[in-house]
């Protein structure tokens, strides 16, 4: 399994693979989980994908994007402020120039690749290994996200505890809230699964 980052796709091989993660996204968001999200030709994307983000893409062996984030500054424009304030304590995102946003965070957990019985499968384990390496070598120190109690739980059993940033709140029929992670080496080490590559493997190859 192997993490790639993509700003602006140029040639035609980030074009196709951008072009499957927001195919992806339709088929978690939207079909799996029953959003409420923009869908065109089974594909899914919002406003913030024209604000030139960082894509974090899990490929498998063969190619297959099966696990994406999305990556914006939190001292700019962010989902959490403009779409869910209401996660917020006094509806205000702390913000800071070394703070970054992760979004439409969602992995392929049937894919058979990376699934083990009773254990978080390992493309969840390594999108989060790769948000934190790309977020340290762009000089950010933290993660802020909107998400939920589930992934909450998972973030906690992995030893990433995510610090709220409020209460939970029922947005649609999910119970939702925001919280900030630290993207530090410590985290990064700790979240890593065995089959973890990057094309910014920097971290990675100082351990080695």
């Amino acid at each position: 399994m192997r993490l790639i980052a993509i700003q602006n796709p140029k040639s035609e091989f980030e074009r196709r693979v951008v072009d499957d993660m927001h195919r992806l996204r339709a088929r978690i968001f939207q079909g799996r989980m029953a959003w409420d999200v923009h869908s065109v030709s089974g594909r899914e994307f919002d406003q913030f994908d024209r604000l030139s983000p960082t894509y974090i893409l899990a490929l498998a062996e063969q190619g297959a994007v099966i696990g994406c984030a999305r990556l914006l500054p939190a001292a700019g424009v962010t989902m959490l402020q403009s779409v869910f304030p209401q996660l917020l304590r006094e509806r205000r995102l702390p913000g800071h120039e070394t703070m970054i946003e992760s979004s439409r965070f969602c992995v392929d957990t049937a894919y058979g690749q990376g699934r083990g019985e009773g254990t978080i499968h390992s493309g969840t384990l390594a999108m989060f290994a790769g948000i934190v390496e790309w977020s340290i070598l762009n000089g950010y120190s933290e993660i802020v996200t909107a998400t939920d109690v589930r992934l909450e739980r998972i973030l906690r059993r992995t030893g990433w505890p995510l610090r709220r940033l409020g209460d939970p709140v029922m947005i649609n029929e999910t119970r939702s809230i925001a919280g900030v992670l630290p993207a530090d080496a410590q985290s990064f080490h700790r979240l890593r699964p065995a089959n973890y590559s990057s094309s910014f493997s920097v971290l990675q190859r100082r351990a080695a």
